[in-house]
């Protein structure tokens, strides 16, 4: 199956045909969106998006790890990683089953 990539411009067309804004504007309104949401979570805060999921930071502490080319042991440092937990909506979506707009998760 191919895959096929959206992009910000993407975005930022779909506005554009679906909200009326003129395409400078929704190009305006998807990088400020974005850059939103990038703060947020910079902060260590949870994007909660309805019916589409949440994109959490969580803390990861250091820990020992394995080289697996050469095997050898290393202390991996402590770290923030970004997750994302998708909505029951969502998940029921991709998945095709009917009724995916009626639960939130």
């Amino acid at each position: 199956m191919p895959s096929r990539n959206i992009t910000r411009a993407d975005l930022a067309e779909a506005v554009y045909r679906r909200v009326g804004l003129s395409r400078h504007e929704a190009g305006q309104l998807v990088e400020s969106v974005l850059e939103e949401m990038s703060d947020t979570l910079a902060r260590g805060e949870t994007v909660k998006l309805a019916s589409f999921g949440s994109f959490l930071v969580r803390a990861k502490g250091q820990r020992m790890g394995r080289n697996p080319k050469t095997g050898i042991d290393a202390v991996i440092d402590a770290r923030r990683v970004m997750t994302f937990k998708p909505s029951y909506v969502l998940k029921n979506r991709v998945n095709g089953i009917a009724g995916a707009d009626e639960a939130e998760d």
